[in-house]
C-alpha cells in the first residue's frame, strides 16, 4: 500500500438534524493511508455525526466528501467505498440483526461476493481471532452487552476493511477484554480513526488524538485534548484533577 495516500478528505462539510443548529459547522478533515487517529470531545460534539457522513448514512447540506481519491455525492459512490470501510456503530444493537452469531459475522462476506462456505470460513476464523471461538450458535439477542460488543467488531473485521471507524469501541468491556481488543487494534495494518471517551485506550492504538467540538475537529495538536499516562492508586475509579 502507498503510504500517505489520501484516502478520506472533506472539505467545509456542515450538517443539522433540525436545519438551523449546526451539528457539524465547516469541518475539513483529512486520513491518510496508514495513519491512526483518535477523536474525542464531548456527547453532542458531532463524533458519530461526522462517521455517518463519511459512510453516506447522511447527506450534508453543504461541503463535499472525497473516497479513495473519488468524489463520494451519490448513494453508488458511497456503496462502493462502504466495501473498503468497516464502520462499528455506538450501540451494537444497530449492528446485530441475525438470529445468531455466525449468521451475523458472514452476513459482511456474503454481501461482498464469497460464498456460503468462504463466508462461514471467514466469521470462524474471525471470531477465533478476538477469542470467540464457540459463540457461533449463540442466540444473539441473548448476548451480554460486551459480547454483543466483540460481535459487533467481529463483524466489521469479517469484511477485511482497509480503513476502520470504531465510535465508542470498549464500551461494555471489562478490562481484560479491553486489553485483549486493544492489542488485537495495535497489531492491525490498517488506516484507522477511533472515537472514544477511553484515553488510555486511544493512547496505545493511535498515533494523533484530535479533538471536536462546536462542529469542528480540532487539529492544532497544542490545542487538541491529550493523554497522559501515570499511576494513580484510585486504578480504574473515576477521579479528579485539582488545577
Amino acid at each position: 500500500m502507498e503510504n500517505n495516500k489520501l484516502i478520506i478528505n472533506l472539505k467545509e462539510i456542515s450538517f443539522s438534524y433540525t436545519g438551523d443548529n449546526l451539528i457539524l459547522d465547516h469541518l475539513s478533515f483529512r486520513l491518510r493511508r496508514g495513519e491512526r487517529i483518535g477523536l474525542v470531545g464531548p456527547n453532542g460534539a458531532g463524533k458519530t455525526t461526522f462517521f455517518y457522513i463519511i459512510m453516506g448514512l447522511l447527506k450534508p447540506s453543504s461541503g463535499t466528501i472525497e473516497l479513495f481519491g473519488r468524489s463520494a455525492s451519490q448513494e453508488k459512490d458511497f456503496r462502493s467505498a462502504r466495501k473498503r470501510i468497516g464502520l462499528l456503530f455506538q450501540d451494537s444493537d444497530d449492528q446485530l440483526f441475525s438470529p445468531t452469531v455466525l449468521e451475523d459475522v458472514a452476513f459482511g462476506p456474503l454481501n461482498l461476493g464469497k460464498s456460503p462456505e468462504e463466508a462461514t470460513d471467514i466469521a470462524l476464523k474471525t471470531l477465533a481471532r478476538i477469542d470467540l471461538a464457540g459463540f457461533e450458535d449463540r442466540i444473539t439477542y441473548e448476548l451480554s452487552g460486551g459480547e454483543k460488543r466483540l460481535v459487533s467488531l467481529a463483524t466489521v473485521l469479517a469484511m477485511g476493511p482497509e480503513v476502520l471507524l470504531l465510535d465508542e469501541p470498549t464500551n461494555g468491556l471489562d478490562e481484560e477484554t479491553e486489553e485483549k481488543i486493544t492489542d488485537m487494534l495495535k497489531r492491525l495494518d490498517l488506516s484507522c480513526i477511533f472515537v472514544s471517551h477511553n484515553l488510555d485506550f486511544l493512547s496505545k492504538t493511535t498515533d494523533k488524538i484530535y479533538g471536536m467540538a462546536t462542529g469542528r475537529i480540532c487539529l492544532d495538536e497544542e490545542l487538541a485534548p491529550h493523554p497522559h499516562i501515570h499511576a494513580h492508586r484510585h486504578g480504574r475509579l473515576p477521579h479528579k484533577h485539582g488545577s
